[in-house]
C-alpha cells in the first residue's frame, strides 16, 4: 500500500500547487469480506479527480458523492458501505473521510522519507456512527520523526476506536540484466507498484528510457556494484544470461539481506552456480542461501518473456506474503485472513 500512498502524496503536491482542495478517504474497518483490507486510502480532489482506491471500483462513486459535504464543512465524517446486495464481497466497509491539508514543508519531508525507505505508520481515530465530528482524524509518523496530521484541524480523541496501519518501504525489485526479458519484467513489476532498479554492464549503451517504469539504471561492473538500502523489502533477479557474470554479481551481493534472489535457467545451472559460489565463499550465511530461488518463478507453464515475468512476480509475492501458492477455490476460510499479513500491514486497536 505504500506505493499507493506515494502516488497520493505526489498527486496532492500537484493539486496543492494549483490551489485545489483535497480530502482523504481511508478504510478503517471491515465486517465480513471485502475486496481490500483496512488501511487503504483514496485522495479525492474538489475537481473530481481521484488517486488510489478503496475497493475494486464499485465503492468509489459513493465515496466521491459523500466527500462533497466534507469539502463544504471541513469536518471529518464516517461513511459506511454495505456491499451485501451491491458487492461480490458482501462486506460492510467503514470509511473515514477527512480533509487533507499538508503544507509544502511537510510534503517535502514526507517525500524525502519515502525516498529514503523509512517505515511509517498511519493512525486513524474514528467512530462507527455516521456523523461529522472534529474528534475523528488521522496522523502519519515516520520512524524516529515527528507526526504529520492529515489536516491542521485534526483533534483526535483517544476515547474513540483507532486503526493503525504499519507501512513498510515500497517494495523494490532489482533486475540484473538488460535484455528483452528484463524489459518485460520491469514493465510488470512497475505496474504492480514496485520500485524497479536496473543493473547492467558499463559496456551496454542502455538508457532509462529503454525500461518503461524503471526508477533508475545502474551501469556497473559486478566488482564495483554498490546499491543502497537492500533490505527485506527488496527482491533481486539475476538475468544477465551469462554464468560468469551471475556468479560475480552474486558475490557482490553476498553481504546483503534481500528477501528474494531469483536465478534464471534450469536447476542444473543453479546447482553449478551455487557450488562455485560456495566454493569461493564457504562462510556465506544460510540466510543468504535460503533467499535464493532457482529456477525463478512458479510453475505456470510460462513460455514467452511476458508469461515468465508473471511467474516470477507471482513467486516473489508468495515469498513476501509467506504463502504456499494454491488455487483460491482450494483455500479454506476468507481470502484475506493470513495472520502474518495482518501483522505486517495493520493492527486494529480499541482504546
Amino acid at each position: 500500500m505504500t506505493h499507493e500512498f506515494k502516488e497520493i502524496i505526489e498527486s496532492y503536491h500537484k493539486a496543492k500547487q494549483q490551489g485545489i482542495p483535497a480530502v482523504m478517504a481511508t478504510v478503517v474497518d471491515v465486517e465480513g469480506s471485502s475486496y481490500r483490507r483496512p488501511g487503504v486510502g483514496m485522495l479525492i480532489l474538489q475537481n473530481g479527480k481521484m488517486t488510489g482506491a478503496v475497493s475494486g471500483g464499485c465503492v468509489e462513486k459513493e465515496v466521491l458523492r459523500q466527500a462533497q459535504s466534507v469539502f463544504v464543512s471541513g469536518e471529518p465524517k464516517m461513511m459506511t458501505y454495505d456491499g451485501k446486495y451491491r458487492l461480490g464481497c458482501e462486506g460492510l466497509l467503514y470509511i473515514l473521510i477527512e480533509t487533507f491539508d499538508i503544507n509544502t514543508i511537510e510534503i517535502a519531508t514526507i517525500q524525502r522519507h519515502l525516498k529514503s525507505r523509512v517505515p511509517f505508520e498511519i493512525r486513524s481515530w474514528y467512530s462507527k456512527i455516521e456523523e461529522e465530528t472534529s474528534i475523528m482524524g488521522s496522523i502519519m509518523q515516520f520512524k524516529g520523526d515527528q507526526a504529520f496530521c492529515f489536516s491542521q484541524n485534526t483533534k483526535p480523541d483517544d476515547r474513540l476506536e483507532s486503526f493503525v496501519g504499519e507501512m513498510q518501504p515500497c517494495f523494490r525489485l532489482i533486475i540484473v540484466g538488460t535484455e528483452h526479458d528484463a524489459v518485460q519484467l520491469c514493465k510488470l513489476a512497475s505496474a504492480t507498484g514496485w520500485e524497479v532498479d536496473i543493473v547492467g554492464s558499463p559496456q551496454h549503451s542502455k538508457k532509462i528510457e529503454d525500461f518503461p517504469g524503471a526508477k533508475q539504471i545502474i551501469l556497473s561492473a559486478p566488482e564495483d556494484l554498490s546499491i543502497d538500502h537492500i533490505d527485506d523489502q527488496t527482491a533481486i533477479i539475476l538475468m544477465s544470461h551469462n554464468f560468469a557474470k551471475d556468479l560475480l554479481y552474486l558475490q557482490a551481493l553476498k553481504e546483503t539481506r534481500p528477501i528474494y534472489i531469483g536465478l534464471l535457467g534450469p536447476a542444473q545451472r543453479r546447482e553449478k552456480l551455487l557450488s562455485a559460489f560456495i566454493e569461493y565463499f564457504p562462510e556465506v550465511t544460510d540466510r543468504f542461501l535460503d533467499a535464493i530461488h532457482g529456477p525463478a518463478g512458479l510453475n505456470l507453464g510460462a513460455e514467452t518473456p511476458q508469461e515468465i515475468a508473471i511467474s516470477i512476480i507471482a513467486e516473489i509475492l508468495s515469498v513476501i506474503r509467506g504463502q504456499n501458492p494454491i488455487p483460491l477455490q482450494e483455500k479454506k476460510g476468507a481470502i484475506h485472513d493470513d495472520p502474518k499479513r495482518k501483522e505486517i500491514n495493520a493492527i486494529a486497536t480499541k482504546t
